[in-house]
């Protein structure tokens, strides 16, 4: 049955519970519950952290802790009874934790280190708070440590700063706000110092006298380790100040025995010693610690005759030194004993040993001896501080083992009164003794005895030093033969205080002689008596005492005998007339002196103190002794404080009349040298006195009198000096006053009252009268009047014991009153004045409401007049915290409803004032104590209070300004911050102060001010307050953990609801006023809805419904409202605040409300519009803050501007976000497109002088400035981005603006710039961009992407594999699709992110230019990438049944054509498409594009050289004619003739008559052609070259006469036909004279190349021998010029017509692919060989085309060998170069980071892209309309960085082959012979030479690539096979380096590779023609950079998005067509 529980309540988790139980709590080890039932075994309950969910869990889980609980029942709560302590550290650990854990992945590693530490030491510290085994001492230390330690990882965490007491925290409830502030401060201070907060508190409001602490040294001997001696030795330690050069303390004895032990066993590990009283200045002084030891032994150490062996003398031996200034740092940094080791040195002469410690200092080595050894005495010292009490405290160990203390020589700086001490010490200095006739000097020893007065020795009153008993005689050391000793040595007297008076010392002198006998002979003597006859102890000074001779028989047995002797010449002097006939004769010629110290608190050398002390016996020098005091030291007076007072007042009561002033005078004086620190602590004695020994009864009327007498004479004085002491002892004055009073009426049962209380009220009037002079003509009155404030609130206390507390009040009062106001005295009083009343106001008198009732008034009006004048705020603060502090005190027990009153009436006008003052000048620490007194005083205000406050104004005016005040105050409060951020405590105590107020005040406001006197002023006032108040970050509790959350819910609840309420309420009040805060209180009213609080959106969003209705009825309209609301919206949004909740939230209750109105259709209409920009500013912030990439940014840009133009229509925000844009592409380097946004902004400007303002960064300035100011920038960006084609015709806009204006200089200029264009077209290589098609499917796209496809334009040598990488890595959530197909609803609208990637291929609109035949490719290489807007893509596939034979018979290609919504580029690098359209290529119509592209890029390059545009190297031609015409041998074109020219096509296909005689004439065409390239070859070809020459010639009439039976007539085409007869010979003319180098580049770039169908050719004319290898083979690379034009109609299809290998690439893997990198989506393995095989060959001009396939690999990896030899063959020659995965450009030209680029690894800028992004065709160009919001996305991953970079090239293609061309692949949209390189074979010119790129496997060795610079997709969708390998990068079998090496070396055309091709640049032939591949090509590195050692490893690298390879054409073309004939 369960039960409700009884005891247990409370308790912690100690194993995790599961809760694997029905009902079971799942618990955590270490969490807290709360138990509400029990079951046998089983407790019911909740976790403290889920307070809402119950269930049960094991009892034997739980261990117990006692608690409180508090409202039983259903809703009890439960207290721990734990230290609050503890309950802290256990809730601060669990929160640390969470963050602990976040430093680590933040990499704060310094501070995960030290917060662990501290947390581990935190965990200790509890725990032994938790043992309960800790004394109180103990535990408040652990507690200090516990919270300096969390209020070090508070603050390093950035945590709330815990304000604490006494190391509990504070409960803000019950202390007054301005308490609250300063423990704030005081917790802020002690984390800083790390010291605890009460030495903190201490320090800043510490006793004017705190006891300056003492330090003392612990000493401890270890060991000695001189075994040498063999003798007893002493060793005396003792402190020695070497500046003085003086001891300073007693010594330290301590006895050894000949092994170095102590000679007491039981002293072992007790020999240590306490040296205490150092004070600071001690420690700064220049101390050692000396230690001298003396040997107890024979005369002689090493001569046994000298002395017999049982006599012992004390003989000198060595010394130590160690300096404490060299160990202080280390020994007062930790907190044991250290050890060191010190030296003894022996002395080298005896007479020299009073000196030897201060020669071992000074190192003056000559005097002493080092020891042989190192070793010597071993001490530790430790540095304690801290009064001795406390020093046995906190180190009992040290006590325990019987440590000696040793006191420093005098009395420290404090003397304690308990301290009781009777000292004399005495030095032997030194003696001078006659010879005595003897030859040698005497060994002389001083034998020393106290006596009494009757004779006795005194025993045990001699002290050779601390740690050893005393003795009654002591021997000092003996000087061997030395008649002048000098000792030095100190020894105590301890003499008992009554045995002092009458003793004496005795000092007997022996030779000890060395003889046989060795006896010690007497042979003088001296004495002293310890006091002087008047009483006087002997003076601390030196006295030389006279030698009386003696011998041994002498007895002294009468000590009379000789005491009436002089001791010395001062006594001498007293007594001349001494018998001499004496039985002791005094020696005349010997002296011995000693000196003396006394420090003793009973005894006085003192002659005036002793003469006062016995007054009675000198009656009439009173007057005189009284004088005299003041002369007397300090130390002397409080030595017998007691009997002096005793003494002054017997004297008073003696003879008043006489001596009462001169009492009081002494009276005055002991008082306040009581207040010198150095005695401060006989206050105490003093009190004491009072108290207990004061016996002066009838004293209190003299003192009132000589008091009264003082003051009423202060008026006319002009030295007040005692005056001014008299007032300074007020306090004790009274204090003894009072006593006498109290001891008066007791002897007389109250007699005289009524005199004594008349007598104090004169007195009062007295002091009044003192403070009501004006001081400011006199400064020494100014000081009296200081003095006496200054005193006078001590001596309430001692009033309150005589008069009621009104009747002390009433006093106070009217003193108080006294003082002139402010305006009449001085500042210096001013503060001392404040001071006074700020000591008044602590005092006990304050505590009691009577008293303040009557003394508030007069406090008030002094601070209210100090504030009015704003002079001493800090002084006026504290007086007001300590009276806040005792009202809230008072409070708590009772009513102070009054004292409030009269607060308010007199504080809070100036309280506010003075708070607007202190602000508007940020003085945060006064603001900070005003803003706490405000506050406190608010707090205490009620209901009534408020009441009366209001009702008092007497004007609405006054109202009016007040609440304006206190409202612009409390704006300051959340504005300024005046509380630190982690104040939270202060912080949320604040808001509850005005939440509360305002609530108050609104009642007043609306009251007041709505009707008739509507006040705009203070309704806006009020509103923004509100405003602020909600919007306040310390109230934004989502941002707080939840323990916190909880927490200030509880306690305050959520105050923003209820300032919203408030708000919403007075809103409604407004009535028809609202419309005076339409559309001002948008914005504000905006913010706060925004704020991430359901309830409160819910409360004010409605408001915005209430603004559009009121304004509908004024305007008819509500376009305020929405101009407002939308610009407002931006900017906040822009700061982080809105969500997508708030954006529905919007939408839904406005849309709920408008329901009703008339105006429903605009008003939803506004929403929905307002809804949708929402949407897009949400994406926009998102994207801005996140690390979104560039890409992202820009896209999300554009978008919402065009919104603001287009939908909103919101020119100024539209504007902005221009900028905002242009910005973010010029940090992206995005210049081209920078420069198209400012242009639209341009466009918005006229040429007219209108002026305009100021706005964003554009001074105020007329229209035409800014435009021309802007036409300026734009030409610059065009420039930067290289697009001088578009900034010509703003130059020339420019021009006629200058013209008319006939500003001639300028007009010089810009025409100067327009001619550098046009230069820089003609002479700067710039780079042709690939272009990618991105589609980004599925719901978890920002809006502006969803379901949309873009085409992005890339960066420079970005290929379709970096360019995916960019994408993927810019949206790491989304997923690639592997196809190319349109994706499915279930994609479109599921919650995930899909990107669909490839590359596609441009359409330029501006046909004409590329069709001219004399215009440079420069040029016309930047029409084929600039202002397209329709774009292509190619897909092949086998329509019917696929010839086993010939697949050219079957092969489609489906070709997309994509229409964007604005040409590229434009405002960003991609745009979205618009419209798609599909058409298909029939495989006849591909063969016609395959051949023509080939023929064409054989024109153009003959051309070149015959035109000498091509310099030097002929390699370029000798390749791509190999290509053509070795591929045509090897079954090249033969293909497409087996194919088409069979009767049965024709027969089968009637209508394709016309396109087989096109092909027809094409292929003559190439024979012609070739025929004319062979001329041109021989003509130029080097001597060495020849062989390959004539090669070339004999295959060239194989190929005619294979053609001839087709193509009869073919044979009459003669090598030797010059250029010029060829149809378009014109073509060959038209390229201008290009580098080397350039050549290079140029291959991509001719206009064939810029169809997709030339890039791509589209039919690969060799398929595969067999399906397993098919190998590409590649047309001839013959290089007949065609027409541009039909290149752009062909775009050959990636496999139209493959000629030349016997089996035609199966459908599968012909997909369509964009035109830069297709690789097939479903390429099965076995065709991957030719896709390497195309790999070998050449590269082409044109991108491949398919971006979907991958490249191809062999089964086994090793080409077949026919393959082999035919690379060896190729390559001998030349070697091929290029990667087919880099176009041109991308090589030339680093990339910029692409708007998109997930990748934008850091690209360099290399000059080329500006080149070959076009020459332009005629300076007119026309200005581009630019499009909006199109964005093109760019994947390719492929950057390379050359060395260096190749010349400009006109080439549109970023890859290069110098010498080998590459056929496109089948897949791309030009075939394999790609005619748009003019230097190779294109895929579509030459029907006969190269092979489309359709075969997709190539060898898997293809050639090296030379030319890293090919426009091949870097990339391509893999298909299904390739899944296993995600994201591998695709590899090529070549190696990187060679490419690289390559490019350096040799200069080569351009030329694009099919998508699957990789372009190679040739070099110069090696000698020996290399190895099969794998030799030539160590390491292959891939796209990303990874280095692949041969071509065995392709297979693992392939990616999913893996690119088709292609080698250079003309080689595939080659090795596929002699693969064929092989096979055949």
């Amino acid at each position: 049955m369960w039960s409700p529980t009884e005891e247990e309540k409370y308790g912690v988790v100690i194993c995790s519970f599961r809760g694997a139980v029905p009902q079971g709590l799942v618990l955590e080890l270490g969490e807290t519950v709360q138990i509400l039932e029990k079951c046998e075994g089983w407790y019911r309950g909740v976790s403290i952290k889920k307070p809402n969910v119950k269930g049960i869990f094991p009892a034997n889980y739980i261990h117990l802790k006692k608690a409180v609980v508090s409202n039983r029942g259903q809703y009890e709560t439960v207290v721990p009874l734990e230290d609050s302590v503890v309950t802290e550290v256990t809730a601060t650990l669990q929160e640390w934790a969470v963050l602990w854990k976040q430093l680590y992945v933040k990499h704060k590693v310094d501070l995960f280190y030290k917060l662990r530490h501290v947390m581990n030491e935190l965990i200790d510290l509890r725990r032994q708070l938790l043992s309960g085994h800790l004394t109180q001492d103990q535990v408040r230390e652990v507690k200090r440590h516990l919270t300096v330690r969390l209020d070090w990882g508070n603050e390093h965490l950035g945590l709330d700063l815990v304000p604490r007491k006494d190391f509990e925290v504070v409960d803000s409830d019950q202390i007054s706000v301005s308490d609250l502030y300063k423990m704030h401060l005081s917790s802020r201070h002690s984390v800083q110092q790390s010291t605890s907060q009460v030495d903190t508190i201490r320090q800043r409001h510490g006793d004017a006298c705190r006891m300056p602490l003492p330090h003392h040294f612990f000493l401890s001997l270890k060991s000695f380790t001189y075994n040498t001696i063999g003798e007893d030795t002493d060793v005396f330690f003792s402190l020695y100040d070497v500046r003085e050069g003086k001891q300073i303390s007693e010594r330290f004895m301590v006895r050894l025995n000949k092994n170095g032990g102590p000679r007491n066993p039981e002293k072992i590990d007790r020999m240590c010693a306490l040296f205490t009283d150092l004070s600071s200045k001690d420690m700064k002084r220049d101390l050692y610690i000396v230690a001298h030891v003396i040997r107890i032994g024979r005369m002689l150490l090493n001569d046994s005759k000298k002395g017999p062996p049982h006599l012992h003398y004390r003989r000198p031996y060595g010394c130590a030194v160690l300096s404490i200034m060299d160990v202080l740092q280390s020994i007062s940094e930790i907190k044991e004993e250290k050890d060191f080791v010190l030296k003894v040195y022996t002395c080298n002469n005896e007479n020299e040993w009073c000196q030897i410690h201060e020669n071992i200092i000074r190192k003056s080595s000559t005097k002493y001896t080092a020891p042989s050894s190192n070793y010597g005495l071993i001490i530790s010292l430790q540095l304690l501080r801290g009064d001795m009490e406390q020093v046995r405290r906190e180190n009992p160990m040290i006590f325990n083992r019987g440590v000696s203390v040793t006191r420093k020589l005098g009395f420290p700086d404090v003397i304690m009164p308990g301290d009781i001490r009777n000292d004399l010490y005495l030095t032997l200095e030194k003696g001078d003794f006659e010879r005595g006739g003897k030859s040698v000097q005497k060994n002389i020893e001083v034998t020393m005895y106290v006596l009494y007065a009757d004779g006795e020795i005194l025993k045990d009153c001699i002290s050779l030093g601390s740690g050893e008993p005393s003795r009654s005689a002591y021997h000092s050391f003996v000087l061997y033969h030395n008649n002048s000793p000098r000792w030095g040595e100190i020894i105590k007297l301890p003499i008992p205080i009554d045995r002092f008076r009458g003793s004496h010392l005795r000092f007997e002198f022996r030779h000890c002689s060395t003889k046989d006998k060795g006896e010690k002979k007497l042979f003088g003597f001296a004495f002293t008596p310890l006091m002087r006859d008047d009483g006087t102890t002997l003076s601390d000074d030196i006295h030389e005492l006279y030698v009386y001779k003696c011998d041994e028989n002498s007895t002294f047995n009468n000590h009379a005998l000789y005491l009436g002797l002089p001791c010395c010449k001062e006594d001498y002097n007293g007594c001349p007339n001494i018998p001499s006939s004496l039985i002791f004769q005094r020696s005349t010629k010997e002296s011995f002196s000693v000196s003396t110290q006394l420090s003793s608190t009973k005894l006085t050398q003192n002659v005036d103190l002793l003469a006062l002390l016995k007054w009675k016996a000198y009656p009439d020098r009173v007057m005189d002794i009284l004088g005299r005091l003041r002369h007397v030291s300090g130390e002397e007076i409080v030595k017998f404080l007691q009997d002096i007072l005793d003494t002054l007042f017997v004297v008073l009561d003696d003879n008043t009349e006489k001596y009462g002033l001169l009492v009081f005078q002494s009276l005055v004086f002991i008082i306040n040298l009581l207040r010198d620190s150095k005695y401060f602590h006989f206050r105490p004695v003093m009190d004491t006195y009072i108290q207990k020994h004061f016996a002066g009864a009838l004293a209190y009327k003299e003192l009132i009198r000589c008091l009264k007498w003082y003051m009423d004479r202060s008026a006319e004085l002009v030295r007040q000096d005692h005056i001014q002491e008299a007032m300074r002892a007020l306090e004790y004055l009274f204090k003894f006053i009072v006593q006498s009073r109290i001891l008066y009426s007791r002897a007389t049962c109250g007699m005289e009252e009524e005199q004594f209380r008349s007598s104090i009220q004169e007195l009062f009037q007295s002091i009044r009268f003192v403070l009501s002079l004006d001081s400011r003509s006199s400064e020494t009155l100014i000081f009296t009047q200081a003095a006496l404030l200054n005193s006078f609130p001590a001596i309430f206390d001692e009033l309150l014991q005589m008069f009621t507390v009104q009747e002390v009040a009433e006093f106070v009062r009217g003193t108080l009153g006294s003082m002139p106001s402010t305006v009449h005295i001085g500042q210096s009083m001013d503060v001392v004045k404040l001071q006074s009343i700020a000591r008044t106001v602590d005092s006990r008198l304050f505590s009691f409401s009577e008293s303040r009732r009557i003394l508030l008034p007069v406090v008030l009006h002094h601070i209210h007049l100090h504030l009015r004048q704003q002079k001493e705020l800090l002084i006026c603060s504290g007086i007001l915290s300590s009276i806040f502090s005792i009202i809230k005190t008072s409070s708590l027990e009772g009513d102070v409803v009054e004292e409030v009153e009269m607060m308010v009436e007199s504080l809070l006008d100036v309280l506010l004032q003075t708070l607007l003052t202190i602000m508007s000048k940020s003085q945060s620490q006064e603001a900070g104590e005003y803003v706490s007194c405000l506050l406190s005083l608010l707090r205490q205000m009620s209901d009534t209070h408020f009441q009366h406050l209001l009702d008092n104004f007497q004007s609405k005016d006054e109202l009016k300004e007040f609440l304006l005040k206190i409202f612009c105050v409390f704006r300051n409060l959340m504005k300024m911050s005046v509380f630190p951020r982690d104040w939270m405590v202060m912080r949320l105590l604040t808001s509850n102060i005005i939440v509360t107020t305002v609530q108050y005040l609104s009642s007043a406001l609306h009251k007041n001010f709505t009707e008739t006197d509507f006040d705009f002023k203070v309704w806006n006032s009020y509103f923004s307050l509100a405003v602020l108040f909600i919007n306040q970050p310390s109230l934004q509790l989502e941002n707080a953990t939840p323990a916190k959350r909880k927490k200030i819910l509880d306690k305050y609840g959520d105050m923003r609801v209820m300032m919203a309420y408030e708000l919403f309420s007075m809103w409604q009040n407004l009535g028809e006023h609202k419309i005076h805060f339409i559309p001002g209180m948008i914005g504000p009213f905006l913010g706060v809805t925004l704020v991430p609080q359901p309830e409160v959106r819910n409360i004010m969003i409605p408001i915005f419904h209430d603004m559009m209705d009121w304004e509908q009825r004024k305007n008819g309209n509500f376009k305020q409202v929405e101009a407002e609301l939308i610009d407002k919206l931006d900017s906040l949004v822009s700061e982080g605040k809105g969500d997508e909740n708030y954006r529905e939230l919007f939408s839904l209750l406005l849309l709920e409300k408008i329901e009703q109105e008339t105006w429903r259709e605009t008003g939803i209409s506004f929403v929905t519009s307002v809804t949708r920009l929402m949407e897009r500013l949400l994406d926009y912030r998102d994207c801005m803050k996140g690390d979104e990439t560039e890409n992202k940014k820009i896209g999300c840009t554009v978008n919402l501007m065009n919104f603001y133009k287009s939908e909103i229509n919101k020119e100024e925000m539209y504007i902005r976000y221009i900028h905002k844009l242009c910005d973010m592409h010029l940090q992206a380097e995005n210049y081209t497109e920078a420069a198209f946004t400012l242009l639209l902004y341009c466009e918005l400007l006229q040429w007219e002088d209108r002026p305009l303002r100021e706005f964003l960064h554009y001074p105020s300035q007329s229209e035409w400035q800014r435009k021309e100011g802007l036409c300026r920038k734009i030409i610059h960006y065009f420039n930067k981005g290289k697009s001088w084609e578009f900034g010509i015709p703003l130059c020339r806009e420019l021009a006629m603006q200058y013209e008319s204006l006939y500003d001639y200089q300028s007009l010089s200029w810009i025409r100067k710039m327009e001619a550098t264009y046009y230069d820089n077209i003609m002479e700067q290589q710039r780079l042709e961009p690939e272009f990618f098609r991105v589609g980004f499917y599925g719901r978890k796209f920002p809006f502006f992407l969803r379901n949309k496809e873009y085409v992005c334009r890339g960066h420079d040598y970005e290929r379709l594999e970096a360019f995916q990488q960019r994408m993927l890595s810019e949206f790491p959530q989304a997923i690639a699709m592997q196809h190319p197909n349109h994706p499915d609803d279930s994609i479109l609208q599921c919650d995930a992110q899909y990107l669909q990637i490839y590359a596609v291929t441009p359409i330029p609109d501006n046909i004409d230019v590329l069709q001219m035949d004399r215009v440079p490719d420069r040029i016309k290489s930047f029409y084929r990438v600039n202002n397209i807007r329709k774009f292509r893509y190619d897909r092949p596939f086998h329509k019917g049944p696929k010839d086993k034979d010939n697949e050219f018979k079957s092969l489609w290609i489906e070709r997309t054509t994509l229409t964007l919504t604005h040409s590229l580029p434009g405002i960003s690098r991609w745009f979205e498409v618009e419209r798609r359209e599909l058409v298909e290529v029939s495989p006849l119509e591909n063969a016609i594009q395959v051949v023509e592209n080939k023929n064409q890029e054989l024109r153009t390059l003959i051309s070149q050289y015959q035109h000498k545009q091509m310099h030097g190297n002929i390699n370029l031609l000798s390749m791509c004619l190999n290509g053509v015409i070795d591929a045509a041998v090897n079954g090249g074109i033969a293909r497409y003739q087996e194919a088409f020219f069979d009767k049965d096509y024709i027969t089968k296909h009637p209508g394709d008559a016309e396109k087989i005689t096109q092909l027809k004439e094409l292929m003559q065409e190439q024979v012609h052609v070739l025929g004319v390239g062979l001329a041109v070859h021989e003509k130029f070809v080097h001597p060495e070259m020849r062989p390959l020459h004539k090669k070339l010639i004999d295959q060239f009439q194989m190929m005619r006469s294979s053609l001839y039976h087709e193509l009869p007539g073919l044979d009459k085409l003669s090598p030797a036909c010059s250029g010029s007869s060829t149809p378009r010979s014109n073509v060959l003319v038209s390229h201008g004279p290009m580098s080397p180098e350039s050549i290079k580049l140029l291959h991509r770039h001719s206009p064939l190349n810029l169809l997709g169908s030339v890039r791509h050719s589209s039919s690969s004319l060799s398929s595969h021998t067999s399906s397993e290898t098919g190998n590409l083979v590649i047309l001839t690379d013959s290089s007949v010029g065609e027409a541009a034009e039909d290149m752009y109609h062909m775009q050959a299809s990636p496999s139209t017509s493959s000629l030349s290998s016997t089996h035609s690439a199966p459908s599968q893997m012909i997909n369509s692919a964009p035109s830069s990198a297709r690789g097939s989506p479903s390429l099965p393995d076995k065709y991957r060989h030719t896709r390497e095989l195309m790999m070998l060959l050449p590269t082409h001009r044109d991108r491949p085309s398919s971006a979907m396939y991958p490249a191809a690999i062999m089964e086994n990896g090793q080409p077949p060998n026919f393959q082999r030899a035919l690379m060896q063959q190729m390559i001998g020659p030349c070697k091929p170069c290029s990667d087919p995965n880099l176009s041109v450009a991308e090589k030339a030209v680093p990339a910029a980071p692409s708007s998109w680029s997930l990748d934008s690894g850091t690209r360099e800028a290399l000059p080329f892209l500006s080149v070959h992004v076009g020459s332009i065709l005629a300076p007119p160009v026309p200005p581009r309309s630019l499009p909006h919001g199109h964005y093109s996305l760019h994947f390719d991953a492929f950057h390379h960085q050359l060395s260096d970079a190749p010349p400009a090239l006109p080439a549109r293609t970023l890859r290069k082959s110098p010498l080998h061309p590459i056929p496109a692949s089948p897949t791309s949209p030009q075939s394999g012979l790609d005619g748009s390189n003019s230097t190779l074979s294109g895929s579509a010119s030459s029907g006969v030479s190269s092979l489309s790129e359709s075969n997709f496997g190539h060898s898997s060795e293809p050639p090296p690539r030379t030319d890293t610079m090919d426009s091949v997709p870097s990339q391509a969708w893999n298909t299904d096979e390739d899944l296993e390998t995600p994201y591998l990068p695709v590899r090529y079998s070549l190696s990187e380096p060679d490419v690289l090496e390559s490019l350096k070396s040799q200069p080569c055309r351009s030329h694009s590779a099919p998508s699957g091709v990789i372009p190679q640049d040739t070099l110069d032939p090696p000698a020996l023609p290399p190895k099969p591949y794998h030799s030539r090509l160590p390491n292959i590195e891939n796209e990303e950079g990874m280095i692949i050692e041969d071509d065995d490893k392709h297979r693992q690298l392939h990616r999913k998005v893996s690119q088709p390879v292609s080698g250079g054409k003309e080689e595939q073309a080659r090795v596929a067509w002699e693969h064929g004939i092989s096979e055949q």
